[in-house]
């Protein structure tokens, strides 16, 4: 994968255009993801284990987002897909 730095902005319009989310509710899921992210970093191990559902769940029991359980897994899957694009993420087996 590449060390290059995500372009937020890029990203963001992407999603948007993937889901047809807006730029608000985008940038609450993708805040909460992280905090969910940064929590699961603080278990002992030395690899991260996510689990998608979870994440789903996660975000939406934060009262701040107002999107559907299927708009948060389309946002969740279309920013994947943009770091996929982009040689950022993959998935593994």
């Amino acid at each position: 994968m590449s060390e290059q730095p995500i372009n937020e902005s890029e990203m963001i319009a992407y999603i948007a255009d993937k889901t047809g989310v807006g730029e608000a509710g985008i940038k609450y899921v993708l805040k909460h993801e992280q905090d969910f992210i940064a929590a699961a970093a603080k278990k002992p191990g030395d690899t991260i284990e996510l689990d998608g559902d979870e994440l789903v769940d996660y975000v939406m029991a934060r009262k701040d987002v107002k999107l559907n359980e299927l708009e948060v897994e389309n946002v969740l899957d279309a920013e994947m897909a943009y770091l996929i694009d982009k040689g950022l993420a993959g998935y593994e087996d």
